[in-house]
């Protein structure tokens, strides 16, 4: 098996892995142990034989941790319910006027109002909800990125549903 690389690309990979090497700290960790001048030596004061690990407490925000409740969800949970309300009204009023809905399960529930505010209702606390056990269980970013997702849904549906009105 042959293979074959473009020089070009192969000398620029050789380049900035040097450089990345040359400016890399991390890359000297290993390395040797100086001695700083000023440092005591290991003749004057011995090492303790036995170090005891003491736990540090950290306060409530340094671990990345928050509220459920806080301001940044409110606001997520707020935008959600928002989108589902305008998704809600763009397809009761597409239904209303002869159109059909595409999406297979929200079509159990459109044939009433009532229905239709059910599932996106429903829609709305369920993002909540999953929001909430990611929350529980320290998945913070997906807490987040659950109700993202769900406004771009929402938003492309209204978007969809009022440019084929």
């Amino acid at each position: 098996m042959t293979f074959r690389t473009n020089s070009k690309s192969s000398w620029f990979r050789a380049v900035i892995l040097a450089v990345c090497g040359v400016v890399c700290p991390a890359l000297y960790a290993q390395g040797p142990l100086v001695e700083a001048p000023d440092a005591p030596s290991a003749a004057i004061e011995p090492a303790p034989a036995m170090v005891v690990a003491r736990p540090t407490v950290t306060s409530f925000g340094e671990r990345g941790e928050h509220k459920f409740f806080d301001r940044g969800n409110c606001a997520l949970f707020v935008a959600t319910a928002a989108f589902s309300g305008a998704d809600f009204a763009v397809t009761r009023a597409n239904l209303q006027s002869g159109g059909q809905e595409l999406n297979p399960m929200v079509r159990i529930f459109g044939r009433s109002s009532a229905g239709l505010a059910v599932n996106f209702a429903g829609q709305t606390l369920g993002v909540v909800g999953v929001s909430y056990l990611f929350h529980k269980t320290g998945h913070h970013k997906m807490e987040r990125l659950v109700s993202i997702v769900n406004i771009g849904g929402s938003a492309g549906a209204v978007g969809y549903g009022l440019a084929h009105r």
